[in-house]
C-alpha cells in the first residue's frame, strides 16, 4: 500500500515541507512517485519515519541519524528496545520534575528553604546521554565516519594544529561577513563556504553535495553545534547552513 506526502504528514503530525526536506537530504526517500510527479510512501517508509522522529525525540541530529540508520549494523526491533527503555527514563524524569516543582512550591507557601542539592533533582540527563553514546558507538559507523577515523588516526599534533587554524579561519571571516550584511548566497560567503567544503573533503573525509547540505542542517539541528557557532557570532549557525545550502544549489546537490 502506497501513501501520498500529505496522508503521511497528518500520520505522522509533521509538515509537507519537513518530509521534503527528509528526502532531499537523503533521510527519507519515498518509495516512488506518482504519474503526476507527488511523492508516494510505502509502510516501510512509515517505519523508517516513525525511527527518526523517535531519534529526534531523543535529540539526535538530522545527519546523525541518518548515518545511524543507514549503518549496515542497524536493528530496527534493538533500536525500539533502547527506545522504549530509554522514553521510560524520561517519563521518570518529568515525573521527577514535576515533584519538584510541586515541591518547591510547597517551600514557597510555608516559607521554608530548600537544601542545594533538592532543587536541582529531577534534571539529571546522565541516563539519555548514555543511551545516545550507545547509540553512536552501535551504528554511527557510516563510511563518512570511518573514512574520517582512517584519515585523522595518522595526523600528528601539527597536522591538527593546521586544521584548526583553517577551520577557525573561515569561521570567523563568516562571522565579519554577516556583520557587513552580506547574504547567505554572496560571491564573498560563497568563497568561504568553498573552502569550508575543501576544508572537509581534504581533512576528513570525500563529501557530496548532499552529505555537505545534511552537515549544514545539523549545526542547526545539534545544539552542541548550534552554541559553538553563536559563541562565536549569534545566528552564524543558521548563517552558515543557508549558505551551504545555497552552494549546494549551485552544485545541484
Amino acid at each position: 500500500m502506497v501513501h501520498t506526502v500529505k496522508a503521511v504528514a497528518d500520520f505522522a503530525g509533521i509538515s509537507i515541507r519537513t518530509l521534503h526536506h527528509y528526502d532531499d537530504i537523503g533521510l527519507l526517500k519515498p518509495a516512488g512517485t506518482s504519474p503526476s510527479g507527488y511523492r508516494l510512501y510505502s509502510n516501510s517508509d512509515l517505519e523508517r519515519l516513525q525511527e527518526i522522529l523517535f531519534f529526534k525525540e531523543l535529540g539526535f541530529g538530522l545527519q546523525e541519524i541518518k548515518d545511524i540508520m543507514d549503518s549496515p549494523s542497524y536493528d530496527r526491533k534493538q533500536a525500539l528496545h533502547s527506545h522504549k527503555r530509554i522514553l521510560i527514563e524520561k517519563k521518570k524524569r518529568l515525573e521527577d520534575l514535576i515533584g519538584l516543582v510541586e515541591k518547591t512550591l510547597t517551600t514557597m507557601e510555608r516559607k521554608i528553604g530548600m537544601k542545594n542539592e533538592e532543587m536541582f533533582d529531577g534534571f539529571d540527563d546522565a541516563k539519555i546521554e548514555e543511551y545516545k553514546r550507545e547509540a553512536r558507538e552501535r551504528w554511527g559507523h557510516s563510511e563518512a565516519f570511518m573514512e574520517s577515523e582512517r584519515r585523522t588516526a595518522k595526523y600528528t599534533k601539527a597536522d591538527w594544529d593546521e586544521i584548526k587554524a583553517e577551520s577557525g579561519d573561515i569561521i570567523t571571516k563568516l562571522a565579519a561577513l554577516m556583520d557587513e550584511g552580506k547574504s547567505p548566497a554572496d560571491d564573498e560567503v560563497q568563497e568561504q563556504i568553498e573552502r569550508w567544503f575543501k576544508h572537509i573533503n581534504d581533512r576528513f573525509y570525500a563529501c557530496t553535495p548532499e552529505v555537505f547540505r545534511g552537515l549544514g542542517d545539523m549545526y542547526v539541528a545539534d545544539k552542541r553545534f548550534t552554541e559553538f557557532y553563536d559563541k562565536v557570532r549569534p545566528g552564524l549557525a543558521e548563517f552558515k547552513r543557508d549558505a551551504m545550502h545555497a552552494y549546494c544549489d549551485k552544485l545541484g546537490g
